[in-house]
């Protein structure tokens, strides 16, 4: 029987520009099941959940619950719960932790300045500090949404924890459930579809190396859709693999043509096409969809060197 993710592997669907965006990640620990809308369908209050939603609206910061890889009994409230909080753009990239007992105390986050990459508010609210350990590596499992993340994601993060990797968690939703498993990095926030183990390892060891690795790369949540094809492309033509050497600076345009600008940290610009177009043929979007769908896709145009006339002008 065929599935979303069979089918867009059938069709060698494309991955560049298909992640979720967001500046800031605000990750909360939540161990038993997740529901479709997991802030509201868990084991979380929902009325924090629906707190938590409307705090981060309009600020980019995206909320999601995690829980290590394993069986998902409900265990009853756990005691303490551990927090993350990630920024995502160059020049600027954090990862911070915390434990907290009371989840409420999320509310207290500065949600807007969170978003803007300013990070104090996680240390007065929820006392939290740099990451000292292992990059995280988030594995969406939540089968509510598709069943394609259960059936592909939960062996994949179990798979990695029992192999050792300690920043293995499981998380509610990274969006584009037909490229499962699907994996998000922090701190650099790159998304990966279709991953398998050993994949993930040698992505991983690329980030303690301030490195990133582009096969299977969906994007960087930093940016928009269109820009994060348009920074894949310049990694590929610049061979530059540097975490945060590259940098999106202007996009001009509206669907379903973008022209965006982006910067080297060694003072290098590109100006990159960007097309909108539709994966053909139709097919399930997702497990669950009643109808066919032709999901859009980010098709690169043109990739251009500017010199220092171009860009001044």
């Amino acid at each position: 029987m065929s599935t979303c993710a069979s089918v867009s592997r059938d069709l060698d669907e494309p991955f560049s520009g298909t992640a979720a965006t967001a500046t800031t990640w605000l990750l909360l620990e939540q161990p038993g099941p997740w529901g479709v809308k997991a802030l509201t369908s868990s084991h979380l209050d929902p009325a924090l959940g629906r707190a938590l939603e409307t705090a981060a609206e309009g600020t980019g910061v995206r909320i999601a619950l995690i829980r290590r890889p394993g069986r998902h009994a409900d265990l009853g409230t756990p005691t303490a719960r551990q927090v993350y909080v990630a920024h995502t753009v160059p020049g600027n990239v954090w990862l911070h932790a915390a434990t907290v007992r009371d989840p409420w105390r999320l509310l207290d986050l500065d949600f807007a300045a969170l978003g803007r990459g300013d990070h104090r508010s996680a240390g007065t609210a929820l006392g939290a500090r740099p990451h000292a350990g292992d990059p995280l590596a988030l594995v969406c499992t939540n089968g509510k949404r598709d069943r394609c993340c259960a059936l592909l994601g939960r062996p994949l993060a179990a798979a990695l924890a029992a192999s050792g990797v300690e920043g293995a968690w499981e998380v509610t939703h990274l969006g584009g459930h037909r490229f499962s498993p699907t994996l998000l990095v922090l701190p650099y926030g790159y998304a990966y579809g279709r991953v398998e183990a050993p994949a993930v390892k040698e992505i991983l060891r690329g980030v303690q190396e301030a490195r990133i690795v582009l096969e299977g790369c969906r994007g960087s949540s930093a940016w928009e859709r269109p820009a994060q094809a348009a920074e894949l492309a310049v990694r590929t033509a610049a061979r530059e693999r540097t975490a945060d050497a590259l940098t999106v600076v202007r996009t001009d345009g509206a669907a379903p043509r973008w022209e965006v600008t982006v910067a080297h940290a060694d003072g290098r610009h590109w100006r990159v096409v960007v097309a909108q177009g539709a994966s053909l043929p139709p097919r399930q979007e997702s497990c669950g969809a009643s109808v066919l769908g032709s999901p859009a896709r980010m098709d690169v145009v043109a990739v251009r060197e500017l010199t220092p006339a171009a860009l001044a002008s």
